[in-house]
């Protein structure tokens, strides 16, 4: 599929990552992973994906961190972000008052609601 979408999923929760994936490759869109923002921050560099999902409290570099270092990178700084997170921190909300991620999803969360998200940011 010429026009497949590629999603980048960072997240340290491994089964999480896997239930994303398999969810929404079954949505036709490519899937690429990372377990930390590290990781994550040199697979955008890498693969610039259309859009990527991440998770804000993981190890190494947290999702606020990654986003910060995503932004100022040429050819990631205008990708939508999802932001995932355990609590509603006031943080994010002031992320997305910015307009610098795309969209917040509080977990846990069904899978449904994810992908109508993600169809809704990347405008499918």
């Amino acid at each position: 599929m010429a026009d497949q979408k590629k999603i980048l999923i960072i997240d340290d929760e491994e089964d999480l990552r896997k239930m994303l994936k398999i969810r929404l490759e079954q949505e036709g869109f490519n899937i690429v992973q990372a377990n930390d923002g590290d990781v994550g921050l040199k697979t955008a560099e890498q693969e610039v994906p259309d859009m990527i999902i991440m998770d804000i409290m993981m190890p190494n570099m947290d999702g606020y961190s990654c986003l910060k270092e995503v932004r100022s990178l040429p050819k990631t700084k205008d990708i939508p972000i999802l932001m995932l997170s355990g609590k509603e921190e006031e943080k994010v909300r002031d992320l997305f008052a910015f307009q610098k991620i795309s969209g917040y999803i509080e977990k846990p969360f069904e899978l449904d609601d994810l992908v109508v998200k993600v169809r809704e940011i990347l405008k499918i």
